[in-house]
């Protein structure tokens, strides 16, 4: 499979960019396409340097696509640059226009972990007509609970630069308030997985919940493991078989 860092310029972000990509063989149908996160403390190169994502894929034909946002939690900053437009509305022009890869919703896909299970679930709640399916890792995904009550100075600042001196409840950076807004029917399916010795199982339970109430199917599931690689290598590729039944995966 080839594997490609693409540098290039972002007109929302207006600075240079990149992402990882890999590709499947070549075949005569244009391939489905995982849009795949990052967490607050990596980069468009982490799926690739610690998991086994490039052979994984391999085995599905399937193409993956690694953007790099820095610590902006998939959003368009306060006080910082428009990630949320760059990731919702750049970033798949950018694909289409570079890559062969199947522009179907039924082929369209999007996982992460920890802030990038944030950004992908924010990123199906808000454009679901978009993708088949979206699954989150260890997500940190209440950040009204984060901007309210975790006190640790980086975040405190991470929180202000991104949301400003308003918190994000309510708003559509909310994923609590992304799901009491929304039509079950017209959602990708959702998996979460998530540690029992994670942090943020919390906010994941919290997330699962959230869906229960407002009558949204999502397959959750919470084994032992903790905020690290081991978990999360282990763990996309249950996310990789799970989106094989309902696709054209291994097609």
């Amino acid at each position: 499979m080839p594997l490609i860092r693409c540098d290039f310029y972002s007109e929302a972000l207006e600075l240079g960019t990149a992402m990882t990509v890999v590709l499947p063989n070549p075949s005569p149908q244009p391939p489905p396409v995982l849009y795949l996160l990052h967490g607050l403390t990596d980069d468009h190169t982490a799926w690739t340097r610690y998991t086994s994502i490039e052979r994984y894929a391999a085995d599905k034909g399937l193409a993956v696509v690694m953007p790099q946002v820095h610590r902006s939690f998939y959003a368009d900053e306060r006080y910082g640059l428009k990630f949320w437009t760059f990731l919702s509305e750049e970033l798949p022009a950018t694909v289409q226009a570079f890559f062969n890869v199947s522009t179907r919703r039924e082929d369209t896909f999007v996982a992460g972990l920890s802030m990038g299970a944030y950004g992908a679930f924010k990123w199906a709640l808000r454009q679901p007509e978009r993708f088949a399916a979206a699954a989150g890792l260890s997500g940190a995904l209440d950040v009204a609970w984060l901007y309210e009550h975790d006190k640790r100075p980086h975040i405190v600042e991470l929180m202000a630069r991104v949301y400003g001196d308003r918190s994000p409840e309510g708003t559509g950076d909310d994923l609590l308030h992304l799901l009491s807004d929304t039509t079950a029917q017209d959602l990708p399916e959702l998996l979460l997985r998530c540690g029992t010795e994670d942090h943020t199982l919390h906010q994941n339970q919290n997330f699962v919940a959230a869906c229960e109430r407002n009558g949204i199917a999502i397959d959750a599931k919470y084994s032992p493991g903790a905020h690290e690689w081991g978990y999360w290598d282990r763990e996309i590729r249950s996310v990789l078989d799970w989106l094989a039944p309902a696709s054209h995966l291994q097609r």
